[in-house]
């Protein structure tokens, strides 16, 4: 029998309303509860929820006893991510292997457990036989991180032990995963590409020799061509992505669905769908989207048209209505963003190998013009600079990476944080996840269907 499609809207439409009624809870009762909404109080602080070894986030510093806005700093494992960046970039290697190991086994690596690692990753290139045609091609969707969901929990009838929450299994598969997630992010979008585009379908298939960011490139490239520094503002940009913090939305997701003890697919798989959310992951989209109305719709050499378009964007007059800056301002960082700061000079490298400083140079003036038009409109608690994903789509964009793909590099890149925490709850917790909610309903006596209004 065929769906009655009117019917069903009718009545769908008509329980949501019922359900957004009795769901609605007075803002007011927060406050009277002392109820932390989104687990941050008034002052964006975070609630502690746990403790963690794997990551630090500073924005504040203690002036004369008083907390003050400070330079972000962003610490992995103790290290200062800044001098991770520095250290690879001194010893002409690239640097997400380092990072993911250090996130992962907590300690830098020696030269051979590096080489070891990086071996050992590329055993763990080879996806189990038909699973590129039976997973990856015969269900091609535009969404890629849907599809990388999919992957995810695709792979669990083909472990021999999916289920094994011990460490040495979950360490076993959380490698697999990391290798394996480049090969899942660009032949998922090969597929996409070919049945929904019409584009040709062309892959490769990963070299043992190559870093992650490399492969990215060799993989998603028909010529399978790239110039060092292109791989290098790519392999950049996956150690500023690893990790964040225990407190972002998918690490804490990861710890919280751990602690249940369910398998290690079905906790990236949940990590995955927290990053897919626009509150989490693809800022960069938003911001890219927002350069693309901005360079159609004025004069993109006058300081004084971009500052007016810059206001309309706070006034929702200008591309979506939204009332935002995109790239601006961040939950944590006050002054800066380290990891925009990083990225921002391998973004200018880039920019000026392939000829496009003058768009370089319209994403520093709106970086410089945005926090005083802010300030002025906004009451902002602490200071509100450039975050990370302000350059990053830029920098996507300049090596050819679609914008599908651009939420994906981020995941490739946070599954070896994702692995860290997973990790780290397994051995230090041993207790369920569970924290209050306060109930706010009143008490009700049950009434018979008869004489129900």
């Amino acid at each position: 029998m065929a769906l009655n499609a009117e019917y069903i809207q009718r009545e769908v439409e008509e329980l949501t309303q019922k359900c957004a009624t009795s769901s609605r809870i007075d803002p007011a009762l927060y406050t009277k509860y002392d109820v932390k909404k989104g687990l941050r109080d008034l002052n964006g602080k975070g609630v502690l929820a746990g403790l963690t070894e794997i990551s630090e986030v500073n924005a504040t510093k203690e002036v004369d006893g008083v907390t003050v806005p400070a330079d972000g700093e962003l610490f992995y494992r103790g290290y200062n991510v800044r001098d991770l960046v520095r250290g690879s970039f001194r010893e002409g290697r690239f640097g997400f292997e380092e990072a993911a190991y250090l996130l992962i086994m907590g300690e830098l690596p020696t030269e051979k457990e590096f080489n070891d690692f990086c071996d050992l990753l590329a055993e763990f290139h080879y996806l189990p036989k038909n699973f590129v045609r039976d997973v990856i091609m015969k269900t091609p969707s535009e969404d890629m991180m849907n599809t990388l969901m999919r992957c995810v929990l695709s792979l669990f009838p083909y472990d021999p032990a999916p289920n094994d929450t011990s460490l040495s299994n979950v360490m076993r598969q959380c490698l697999q995963l990391l290798a394996e997630f480049p090969i899942f992010s660009v032949y998922s979008y090969a597929a996409s590409s070919f049945y929904n585009n019409n584009d040709s379908l062309v892959i490769h298939r990963p070299r043992a020799d190559y870093s992650t960011a490399e492969n990215i490139l060799h993989m998603l490239r028909q010529d399978m061509n790239f110039t060092r520094l292109e791989a290098k503002v790519l392999d950049m940009a996956l150690v500023l992505h690893a990790e964040h913090g225990g407190g972002n939305n998918s690490s804490f997701t990861m710890h919280v669905v751990t602690s249940s003890g369910t398998d290690t697919y079905s906790a990236m798989a949940a990590a995955l769908a927290s990053l897919k959310g626009p509150r989490h992951g693809g800022a960069n989209i938003r911001v890219d989207q927002m350069f693309a109305d901005m360079k159609k719709n004025i004069d993109i050499s006058s300081d004084k048209a971009i500052a007016q378009y810059l206001e309309d964007l706070l006034e929702g007059k200008a591309f979506d209505g939204a009332g935002l800056i995109y790239g601006m301002g961040h939950a944590v960082y006050s002054l800066s963003d380290p990891r925009a700061r990083i990225f921002k000079s391998f973004v200018e490298q880039l920019a000026g190998e392939k000829g496009l400083e003058k768009e370089y140079a319209l994403y520093a003036k709106v970086e410089e013009l945005a926090p005083e038009i802010i300030s002025k409109r906004r009451k902002i608690y602490k200071g509100v600079s450039a975050n990370v994903d302000f350059y990053s789509g830029f920098a996507y964009r300049m090596l050819g990476i679609p914008t599908e793909l651009f939420t994906p590099i981020f995941a490739i890149a946070r599954v070896a944080g994702w692995s860290a925490h997973r990790m780290e709850e397994l051995v230090s917790a041993g207790k369920i996840i569970r924290p209050a909610y306060k109930s706010v309903a009143p008490r009700r006596e049950y009434v018979p269907m008869k004489d129900r209004g």
